[in-house]
């Protein structure tokens, strides 16, 4: 009778291990199935801050740091292609890559064409001024003289302020080159053009500053092919996450002000 239980509970005692290992099984079937996914991102690294190739060879940059923690929120991993701005949308149309962030305008022309993330930053313009100097808008400029890149958005919100002394360049570099040279009081441009200027050229970053918030509308987004509406899930469902934790203010703040 006793050999009787023994085999019982040795039956008993194999059954569990069974359904166990099939647990076990199971479970690493549906690991298998949420393997993260990487997506080919196409980026044309000539636009410091926004995206650039820094000395060790590495594309760098706001919307390269901005992308990295979108993916980790999202739950994908990213792999960056360094590709000429000419061609690059035309990539994301024949599959040769998934999605491009280059500081991409979001447009209506654009939205033709292509689908686009929601907006993940404000590239609209603003001023920049001498370190000594105390202005926040343009409205604080009345009486001064300031530069703009000739037929610019910049160019056109100066001309509304009547009191400010209008002077427009053929390329925004001679501007910062007058205000450098105390010719001019301020210079406006649009938000990473400003933040390269103002903040990582070592013959300015030290006597130029980002002046206030922008104010244009010029956002920014990341394209993808029209109809992949898994990657702009991610995406969106990435960038919400970045937002409400304020990571993108923390990478601003180090790449933009």
């Amino acid at each position: 009778m006793k050999k009787f239980w023994w085999i019982i509970l040795a039956v008993f005692v194999v059954s569990i291990f069974a359904v166990a290992c099939g647990k076990k099984e199971e479970k690493a079937v549906v690991e298998a199935a949420k393997e993260v996914k990487t997506f080919v991102v196409a980026t044309d690294a000539t636009w410091p801050p926004m995206e650039m190739v820094n000395e060790n060879k590495e594309i760098v940059g706001f919307d390269i740091d901005f992308l990295n923690a979108v993916a980790a929120e999202g739950g994908f991993k990213v792999e960056y292609k360094n590709t000429a701005w000419d061609g690059i949308f035309e990539g994301v149309e024949i599959d040769k890559y998934d999605a491009v962030i280059s500081s991409v305008t979001i447009t209506e022309e654009r939205q033709k064409k292509y689908d686009f993330s929601m907006p993940y930053l404000n590239a609209g313009q603003v001023l920049i001024i001498p370190n000594d100097m105390d202005a926040s808008t343009l409205a604080d400029m009345g009486g001064k003289s300031v530069g703009a890149q000739l037929g610019t958005t910049g160019a056109f919100e100066i001309a509304k302020n009547k009191e400010i002394t209008q002077k427009n360049y053929d390329e925004i570099g001679l501007a910062f080159e007058d205000m450098a040279a105390g010719r001019i009081q301020g210079v406006v441009c649009d938000t990473p053009v400003a933040a390269d200027y103002a903040l990582q050229r070592p013959e300015y970053k030290e006597k130029f500053k980002i002046a206030g918030d922008p104010f244009t509308e010029e956002h920014y987004g990341i394209v993808i092919k029209k109809g992949n509406q898994e990657l702009l899930d991610l995406l969106n469902t990435g960038i919400k996450a970045v937002q409400a934790k304020g990571i993108d203010k923390q990478l601003e703040k180090k790449w933009l002000r």
